[in-house]
């Protein structure tokens, strides 16, 4: 690749990975409509690892509380709400880990192509609109019990089939469960902890095997874009969500559909 395709497709994952907006959708537009060759697995170890980072850091404080908590309860020390918290994200996982091993390559075979990414695209946009604008708006993360922790994570598990945004179905089912908008997308986001590690983990499996030649510099250049992408994204995204909704995105959502639908029609 060269360096500006390195630097267009790290903003997209870093930018796409947590907003509500799909990033398999926005990943095919640069083959699909420039001809750009695959990235290959050494990139998408890259922008797994910086996005990972960025919600890491960005939730140190929660994860570090988390952590500790969660094992003080797998040892008996007590069960704190921060443990609660931290067993729902490790409950939520479980559908998709799950889902991932027995069918996610199938799913690769079978729905990665544009005309499935453009109609979850548009589907699962107008299902994030009829979630927002019914929405109780009532809890926080911390009312997420193991009920609705594997509904959520059920959500999560849908998130395989491209176009569908993993953020996206996540906060739609949290929304739907009367979290608030802040705190579903919060717990979407603690949630990609888990998930995001496991698809770098397995990325990571795949690029050892491989005899793949690994161009170092654009591994660093990707990850530190990635990780600057998604860190930025994480903060705006959660200052504003509350104010002005899934609205925005839903629109948006809508139009990438059409633009895709209408390159299919055209191909």
């Amino acid at each position: 690749m060269s360096t500006l395709e390195v630097i267009i497709l790290a903003l997209i994952q870093g930018l796409t990975e947590f907003l509500p907006i799909s990033s398999s959708a926005h990943l095919i537009l640069p083959s699909a409509l420039l001809g750009w060759n695959d990235q290959g697995l050494a990139f998408d170890v890259a922008v797994h690892v910086g996005t990972l980072l960025a919600v890491i850091i960005y939730f140190r404080e929660e994860v570090w509380r988390m952590t500790q908590d969660w094992f003080a309860s797998v040892f008996g020390r007590g069960f704190t709400t921060e443990a609660q918290l931290a067993w729902s994200v490790v409950l939520a996982t479980i559908p998709a880990g799950l889902f991932g091993l027995l069918a996610g390559d199938l799913i690769e075979i079978l729905a990665r192509s544009a005309a499935v990414i453009a109609a979850t695209t548009i589907v699962f946009g107008l299902l994030l609109w009829w979630a927002d604008i019914k929405a109780k708006l009532q809890l926080d993360e911390y009312a997420v019990g193991w009920k609705k922790a594997l509904i959520i994570g059920c959500a999560q598990a849908m998130a395989l089939i491209p176009g569908t945004s993993r953020s996206g179905i996540t906060i739609t089912a949290g929304l739907m469960l009367g979290l608030t908008r802040e705190a579903a997308a919060r717990f979407s986001f603690l949630m990609s902890i888990p998930i995001i590690f496991l698809a770098g983990g397995l990325e990571t499996k795949k690029l050892i095997e491989s005899a793949d030649p690994v161009q170092w510099d654009q591994i660093a250049l990707g990850t530190a874009i990635s990780f600057f992408a998604a860190y930025a994204c994480i903060h705006v995204f959660l200052k504003l969500v509350s104010r002005m909704g899934m609205l925005p995105f839903v629109i948006y959502r809508l139009g990438l559909g059409a633009v895709l639908v209408a390159f299919l029609l055209w191909a």
